[in-house]
């Protein structure tokens, strides 16, 4: 029998995160907002987007490639629309400006289109997506990725990101459906965490460049990121990249930094968020009773042979985030330790 991995309550690691950020230099209030939306990642079940990234984020911090005290400026403002520019900073503040300023608008104006240069890696992008919820909108999340991985179709140089879109959509009975995917098959968030955790990749998640599966997460630099649906997902990959990168001033292309390998290049990382007000086109409670609608139609569709249910997207994150809740989010040994060893570097009170 498998031993349990031992759980940590999210206020516990959201204060872990917030001290980290804050024995790095960063202000009490913005340490605060990155360690709530870090933890939040872990609640729903991001793990390779959490806490995970903390070690690497503390390490670029360290090596001077990200700025503590951003001045987060608007370059460009619009009724509908706006450009921010995040001097640097951490990306979860970046996107959490960001995703403010398109919910304002959007409340004005019926949609928000916010995008943001300068920025850096801002964990999952259900994030984002999922902020105009409250406020009865849908939330659309792009971002271009945080190094390169996949080529263009039929090339062998890796110009391409895993690009992921999040999109969020309140439901009223049911929890909201919360598409939230890279352009690649996996995301390099979850090659990184099989190599922690010692175990293998499944074949179609990547290929050699001989065009052999690549299961050893270890070897991943020996190789590629698959798209999903093969030249579709290229071509997905492209067009998020071109709105979130180019279109923003953001790197896009042979000019991303590959922040796994280097800690101290600027990254100028783009992104953008997208409020839409469903008021502007209906009653609220009539639309998310539709959804409702949608969704009892998916899940009482009749089902293959093999599949005992049908899922809609955001399903799963939300009975994870309720599970966590409730009984402790897991830590594999090997990121405890690696925490553990944070916490004396930090000289915090550790987890």
């Amino acid at each position: 029998m498998t031993p349990a991995i031992p759980t940590v309550t999210e206020p516990a690691l959201r204060q872990f995160i917030t001290d980290s950020f804050i024995a790095c230099g960063l202000p009490a209030t913005d340490a605060e907002i990155a360690g709530s939306l870090m933890a939040q990642a872990d609640l729903m079940g991001q793990d390779g987007h959490g806490v995970f990234r903390l070690p690497q984020y503390v390490r670029r911090i360290r090596d001077g490639g990200l700025n503590v005290t951003p001045n987060i400026k608007t370059v460009e403002d619009r009724t509908a629309t706006a450009l921010i520019d995040g001097d640097n900073g951490l990306g979860h503040l970046v996107m959490h400006h960001a995703t403010q300023m398109a919910i304002s608008k959007a409340q004005t104006t019926g949609i928000g289109w916010v995008g943001a240069r300068h920025s850096n890696h801002a964990g999952p992008a259900s994030l984002y997506a999922m902020m105009p919820l409250k406020r009865d909108m849908i939330g659309v999340y792009v971002a271009v990725g945080s190094a390169n991985h996949l080529p263009p179709w039929g090339g062998s140089e890796m110009l391409l990101s895993t690009n992921p879109i999040a999109v969020a959509v309140p439901a009223g009975r049911h929890p909201p459906i919360i598409l939230d995917m890279a352009t690649t098959v996996a995301a390099y968030g979850k090659v990184k965490t099989a190599a922690q955790r010692g175990e293998m990749m499944p074949e179609g998640w990547m290929i050699d460049r001989q065009g052999k599966p690549l299961t050893d997460p270890k070897r991943a630099a020996e190789g590629f990121l698959l798209p999903i649906g093969g030249p579709k997902g290229y071509g997905l990959s492209l067009i998020f990249g071109i709105l979130a990168g180019t279109l923003n001033g953001a790197a896009f292309g042979r000019n991303v930094v590959d922040f796994n390998a280097d800690s101290k290049t600027t990254t100028n990382t783009g992104h953008f968020i997208i409020a839409l007000d469903i008021k502007a086109f209906t009653d609220p409670d009539t639309f998310k009773a539709g959804i409702d609608i949608v969704w009892e139609e998916m899940k009482s569709s009749p089902r293959l042979p093999g599949y005992d249910e049908i899922r809609l997207p955001g399903e799963r994150l939300a009975r994870v985030s309720q599970e966590r809740s409730n009984g402790g989010i897991p830590l594999a040994p090997p990121l405890r330790q690696a925490l553990d060893e944070l916490a004396v570097q930090l000289d915090i009170k550790p987890l």
